[in-house]
């Protein structure tokens, strides 16, 4: 069973954000230009208002239920992204709430972006790099074509390397990702998580999104 993460220092969170801070500069980026996403799968509403109080800005969830319920609870300064791998019928109920869904990957969520976004609305495809088996995401071929089908903008790419032990071993998923995105005039990058951030912002992540890191 998944233990929830309870009791957040706003204290702590802070101090820990800017040590995430530090380290994309260290890597030779502007923090400014990387923006730090809060996963919050594991963390109940109760805790949001402490990432607020920490200095968060930008969260995401994994599951749509989990968001629109969080959503409603939690402090209204939060700007919320959308994560996780999105089904087709969900689509409707994430987008009034999300300023990106990060996960687009299918030509069912693309019907139904065309059904129910709109001018506004804004969205990352997620690319499998890797060509993993049963993994979530388009495979780099077929990214043109499907950028052409998006109904809706398309402003980044957002890619899952496969498991690693080394941060290092994340690398050219990351760089791969990265001109993918320069060949299609693509803004943002959403890559890299807790165990591969600092790769990913070597690599060109405008994005991290980050979990323990930020709560420990």
């Amino acid at each position: 069973m998944v233990q929830l993460i309870h009791g957040l220092d706003p204290t702590r969170v802070r101090a820990n954000l800017d040590r995430v801070r530090e380290v994309i500069a260290d890597a030779g980026r502007d923090p400014s230009g990387v923006q730090i996403l809060a996963a919050v799968k594991y963390l109940p509403a109760q805790e949001l208002q402490s990432l607020a109080d920490g200095g968060i800005v930008l969260v995401g969830e994994n599951r749509a239920r989990e968001l629109v319920e969080k959503l409603g609870q939690g402090p209204p300064q939060l700007t919320w992204d959308f994560i996780g791998h999105l089904q087709s019928r969900k689509v409707k109920d994430v987008l009034p709430h999300v300023r990106y869904i990060h996960s687009v990957a299918s030509d069912s969520v693309l019907a139904q972006l065309g059904r129910h976004g709109t001018a506004q609305t804004e969205v990352l495809v997620e690319v499998n790099v890797a060509g993993e088996h049963g993994k979530s995401g388009i495979a780099p071929a077929e990214l043109t074509g499907f950028l052409e089908r998006c109904p809706v903008r398309v402003v980044g790419l957002m890619t899952m390397p496969p498991l690693a032990t080394r941060p290092q071993d994340s690398r050219p998923h990351f760089a791969a990702l990265r001109q993918l995105a320069f060949q299609h005039g693509l803004e943002h990058l959403s890559m890299g998580t807790t165990q591969d951030y600092a790769v990913a912002v070597e690599e060109g992540a405008t994005i991290v999104r980050l979990g323990t890191i930020l709560y420990e």
